[in-house]
């Protein structure tokens, strides 16, 4: 046997056990190739549905938005009702509030005058009457 011929059985003995080896090594790389394009083919008749869902749920989230919007400026605008009505009641507070002294003031000077002129006219019958009775 010579040199070439024992290179050729070492080169073919190498040969069988690199083929050996990558035989079964590219049969799992097949499977996994084949389970990855079953996953993608799956995840895109998915993934076509769920981007529908996400339109039409952002179209709520608009939709929502803008209602939301529309309620702020109503409330916006009784808050300034709100707030105008709060300060005619303050106006109205202090004016009650700085008159009520003169106002008692003046209510107990017509008691007063009312007392007096009750008297007065009393005093006034009393005389007409006594002069009337004779007296």
């Amino acid at each position: 046997m010579t040199v070439i011929e024992m290179a050729a059985i070492v080169a073919g003995a190498a040969f069988a056990l690199l083929v050996g080896y990558l035989v079964p090594l590219l049969i799992q790389v097949r499977r996994t190739v084949v389970e990855s394009e079953k996953l993608l083919t799956k995840m895109n008749d998915e993934v076509l549905p769920l981007s529908g869902q996400i339109r039409t749920m952002s179209q709520h989230v608009i939709d929502l938005t803008e209602q939301a919007r529309i309620g702020v400026e109503h409330a916006t605008v009784f808050l300034h009702a709100v707030g105008e009505v709060g300060e005619s009641v303050q106006h109205v507070h202090r004016f009650v509030k700085g008159s009520s002294g003169s106002m008692l003031t003046k209510a107990a000077s017509m008691v007063t005058g009312l007392g007096v002129a009750t008297k007065v006219v009393t005093g006034h019958f009393r005389r007409k009457t006594e002069h009337h009775n004779g007296r």
